[in-house]
């Protein structure tokens, strides 16, 4: 018969990493079945109460990744009470280091300040962008740091790739010939909005490589020169008309496009502040 482990999850931040040591751990144990909770971004001791009633009443293994020196002893005190094991997750892997590299232990202060805060943040951001990528979800965009604009081959999803991976959440949203732009990018308040154009010349060998890459035939006019130039010219119209920033990706890299967007929002931030 498998025996059930309930597993209780405590994390200042996302939760990946006690859910990724949790799920190889787990995976390791042979007949085990498990029940799951997790508690994110735990940052407050008024938070703690609730976690522990969570335990007393259906008591489990708790694993953490709190370093914050506060909010980890009234939680560990807490399981001490009621009797269950609790884990900080790095353990004993900080004592093993710190033995064998004869370092002092010390462990941070505030959960703001944690090795992986960075970590995290990127985490989150990488899931925002795909989960908004190429007008996904775009009926509500007012979550995302900035949302790249234009039309269909114009490095979007790169550039909010990149993006992403800096820890900024970018949402694409493309503009299609004869389709108004969604309401949700034309509602949006909080993001900065970043429109990307291309050369009509380019543009036409991106989409015509694209076709053969698809095993498809050029009689449409997603690769026609004239039909393209007069989709970039509405896409550029649509810029202006709302005072969107422009960056010209022709020659630009996918690098060189996103540092010009994080410019632009380090300076909407200078502004703001």
């Amino acid at each position: 018969m498998s025996k059930t482990l309930v597993l209780h999850l405590v994390s200042h931040a996302s939760g990946e990493l006690v859910e990724l040591l949790a799920r190889n751990a787990v995976a390791q144990l042979a007949g085990v079945q498990v029940e799951r909770r997790l508690w994110k971004m735990v940052r407050h001791l008024g938070q703690v109460p609730e976690i522990l009633g969570a335990v007393a009443q259906s008591p489990g293994y708790v694993l953490h990744s709190i370093s914050h020196t506060d909010l980890r002893q009234t939680l560990e005190d807490g399981c001490g009470r009621l009797l269950v094991p609790c884990q900080f997750a790095l353990e004993p892997l900080i004592g093993r280091l710190a033995e064998y590299s004869g370092a002092e232990v010390h462990f941070h202060n505030s959960s703001r300040d944690a090795f992986d805060e960075d970590y995290y943040r990127r985490i989150e951001a990488m899931k925002y962008t795909l989960a908004h990528d190429d007008g996904v979800a775009s009926d509500d965009l007012n979550g995302a740091d900035v949302i790249v604009v234009g039309v269909s081959r114009a490095t979007k999803t790169p550039t909010c790739m990149y993006l992403a991976s800096r820890g900024i959440k970018a949402a694409n949203v493309p503009l299609v010939p004869g389709a108004p732009p969604p309401m949700g990018l034309l509602r949006a308040q909080g993001p900065l909005v970043v429109g990307l154009t291309v050369d009509p010349a380019r543009l036409a060998r991106i989409r015509s490589a694209r076709l053969r890459a698809l095993n498809e035939c050029e009689t449409s006019d997603y690769s026609d020169i004239a039909a393209l130039r007069k989709e970039v010219l509405q896409a550029r119209r649509l810029f202006v008309a709302r005072g969107w920033p422009v960056i010209d990706v022709t020659h630009r890299s996918i690098e060189q496009a996103s540092a010009m967007i994080i410019d632009l929002l380090r300076a909407r931030a200078e502004q703001g502040s």
